[in-house]
């Protein structure tokens, strides 16, 4: 699959407004409070698959607030680098002035972790996420298209759904690129029109 105009389309920095929400509405508010420099919500543990928005909620915070410190993947950590992460989390359990957040694969408990960075890590709030549905996916995509003005396909975005990548930002990336085509050649965006932009045969 060639990929033509969306190797070209950047894509959108992570904030916690463009997170879509789905069923992670509740780790949505405690970030925002954590952020916000809430006393009571100092320590989040957020895990869930690959494409449940661990990522883009972690690198959303660290954009936001500087001073937060945001941890990633934590099970990739390796054992002196987790000594450090426990070391910090009993500093800011002394002087509360700013917030750990940090993201894994699995429960606290669940990864191989050192058992006492894993227990602090299970000390704070913990949130597993979800990821979206295709029915979530769908709206989200009608919902970004409908803020570029464009009309959007039911079959178009079936079609993405079936044949590209699933994760949200190569969907979002393959709307933007169908609305600067459709602008560019003043045609309205079709099946044909994605088939074309995705350099696809038509009997894909």
């Amino acid at each position: 699959m060639k990929q033509l105009l969306l190797d070209i389309q950047p894509p959108a920095t992570p904030t916690l407004d463009n997170f879509v929400v789905g069923r992670n509405a509740e780790a949505l508010f405690s970030l925002k409070l954590a952020l916000q420099g809430d006393d009571a919500v100092r320590f989040i543990y957020l895990w869930g698959e690959a494409g449940s928005g661990k990522t883009h909620l972690i690198n959303a915070c660290r954009l936001q607030s500087p001073d937060t410190i945001c941890v990633d993947d934590v099970q990739a950590l390796d054992d002196a680098d987790q000594i450090d992460l426990f070391n910090i989390y009993n500093q800011i359990r002394e002087q509360p002035v700013k917030a750990l957040i940090v993201s894994g694969t699995a429960a606290p408990t669940k990864m191989g972790l050192r058992d006492d960075l894993a227990t602090r890590l299970a000390w704070g709030l913990t949130y597993q996420l979800h990821p979206l549905s295709d029915e979530e996916k769908a709206i989200a995509l009608m919902s970004h298209a409908e803020t570029l003005g464009m009309r959007l396909p039911i079959d178009v975005i079936d079609y993405c759904l079936r044949n590209l990548r699933r994760d949200l930002p190569t969907l979002i990336s393959t709307v933007n690129a169908l609305d600067e085509w459709s602008l560019t050649t003043k045609k309205p965006v079709t099946v044909p029109m994605l088939r074309q932009l995705l350099q696809l045969p038509l009997n894909h």
